[in-house]
């Protein structure tokens, strides 16, 4: 991570005289000077206190689906930090840019993020090999920096770029299909399925090397089952995160064993993959690249069950995170119009200077990565990014003590016009402008234990909007709005139906 800015002096409100900021490349000193002592732990504002009372009330606030809701009255309630006791989880809340630089500080060189507990209980229950999105130490360490290098490096990106371009084509060629069986010269519908089977196809061909044909009329079932499967996974992991899994499984909870199948699902899908792949990797040319997967195998530097691990949990990561991104996006341009005419015009421009280089395209979209941006900042995946310290630490004047678990309440920050002027406007060109950006965007996480998926979901999204607005106008009822509910990531609270137009009667080919 490149942070080349320096934030500005906080006011004396906040307890602070102010905060500094030096940056180099992979990391960030940053020093807070205190007006005063540092206040104990234990005087945070906040209704950590109540301890299970608490999530009594965070159950009868309907919590579970609407918490990201609460945070935001929270904040208002008891300022920019708090501390909040849910079932088994103590954490402290805070949610401006400069406290997400100082909680980086802390983070250590094995980072901590929150344990999804349901998922560990899986595994173990299963007798299933941790991935490396639930390791932790020197044994995550030593498998992310491997993994690093297949996913997140330059190398890598390039050798995606025609795998993620393949499909958007694909999906647009689908869409024209749909115009024209409509019979009406559009095609209206809740998109949601059809960008699951889009991310699901995308991220399967860059691990696997192969198309799954998700975008045909026919499905595999065992497919379909798997999308199904992950929906269902997220929206049984909520409730367990306050209420202790293993106490659900002992009295047999129709929660615990939804998310067992669910898990047994998207293993076994994954498994067949992973052996499809293994059983032809003999056969496959040397000189095209055929997946995340078969590069592992080739390189054997991790053991054959941790590598199964990490690349189903990165498949099953990569299918609802991506897809909902896409459709947020989407409704918002539908209801921006003169903002997704500049995006087609960014596009347009950039396909005439650049052709059918794709490299080249991406370098000059910089409008179309500052909406995905925005709409991350809008309708963040996950609604809070989490550390645990790793040493004694200093935030707005209060000692937060090492092991403590700190959440940055990402959709709260979003919301919050301290930090972006008007926020419930989508405006991409915020991004874009000469303010500091520093940290305000942390939709993919931070430091060496952000989104190990990052690279792949931001071609694949950037890809599929090209194509898209090259394409396509984009269109909703305006009058509706569409809110949120919390199923571990956010969904929309109600379908959200959006109308795709053809921009000429050509079909697609332009730029196949």
């Amino acid at each position: 991570m490149l942070l080349s800015r320096r934030l500005l002096i906080l006011p004396a409100s906040s307890g602070l005289l102010n905060y500094h900021s030096v940056a180099s490349e992979g990391s960030a000193v940053a020093t807070y000077q205190t007006s005063a002592t540092p206040l104990p732990y234990d005087q945070l504002p906040g209704d950590w206190k109540k301890g299970w009372r608490g999530l009594y009330h965070f159950w009868r606030k309907d919590g579970f689906h609407n918490i990201h809701h609460l945070m935001v009255e929270n904040y208002k309630h008891f300022g920019p930090i708090y501390r909040e006791t849910l079932g088994t989880y103590d954490s402290v809340y805070i949610q401006h840019p400069e406290d997400a630089a100082a909680l980086f500080q802390v983070e250590g060189i094995h980072p901590e993020r929150l344990r999804v507990q349901p998922w560990y209980e899986y595994r173990d229950y299963r007798n299933k090999r941790y991935g490396v999105l639930l390791k932790s130490g020197e044994e995550w360490r030593c498998q992310r920096l491997i993994l690093n290098r297949e996913v997140l490096s330059v190398e890598g990106m390039n050798r995606f770029l025609p795998l993620l371009d393949s499909v958007g084509q694909d999906f647009v060629r689908r869409v024209y299909t749909q115009v024209e069986a409509s019979g009406r010269g559009k095609w209206t519908a809740d998109l949601t399925n059809e960008l699951f089977r889009f991310a699901l196809e995308s991220v399967c061909y860059v691990l696997y090397g192969q198309r799954l044909g998700l975008l045909q009329d026919y499905i595999n079932p065992e497919s379909q089952e798997f999308i199904d499967s992950v929906t269902v996974m997220f929206h049984t992991t909520s409730p367990m995160l306050y209420i202790p899994p293993s106490l659900l499984r002992l009295v047999n909870s129709s929660i615990w064993k939804d998310h067992v199948k669910a898990w047994d699902a998207i293993f076994n899908h994954a498994d067949r993959c992973i052996q499809g792949i293994y059983s032809s990797l003999k056969h496959r040319p040397d000189n095209i690249y055929s997946g995340v997967l078969s590069s592992l195998l080739l390189q054997d530097q991790l053991p054959l069950e941790d590598i199964k691990a990490s690349v189903t949990e990165l498949m099953a990561g990569g299918v609802d995170t991506t897809s909902m991104t896409l459709q947020w996006a989407m409704y918002e341009l539908a209801r921006a119009p003169s903002v997704q005419e500049k995006l087609r015009s960014e596009i347009l421009a950039a396909r005439a200077a650049s052709g059918n280089d794709l490299t080249e395209i991406l370098k000059k979209i910089p409008l179309v990565k500052a909406a995905l941006k925005e709409t991350l900042r809008m309708h963040p995946v996950a609604i809070t990014l989490q550390r645990y310290t790793q040493r004694d630490t200093v935030i707005r004047n209060y000692m937060i003590p090492k092991g403590t678990l700190v959440q940055v309440g990402l959709y709260a920050m979003g919301q919050n016009p301290d930090i972006f002027h008007s926020p419930e406007r989508f405006s991409p060109e915020r991004w874009l402008g000469e303010g500091s950006t520093h940290f305000r965007s942390l939709g993919f996480g931070f430091g060496p234990r952000q989104c190990l998926g990052r690279r792949i979901a931001e071609m694949e999204m950037q890809l599929f909007l090209i194509h898209i607005l090259e394409n396509f106008k984009i269109e909703t009822n305006r009058m509706v709005d569409v809110g949120t509910t919390f199923n571990l990531i956010l969904f929309p609270s109600r379908p959200i139906q959006l109308t795709l137009s053809p921009l000429s009667h050509d079909g697609p080919g332009t730029h196949p």
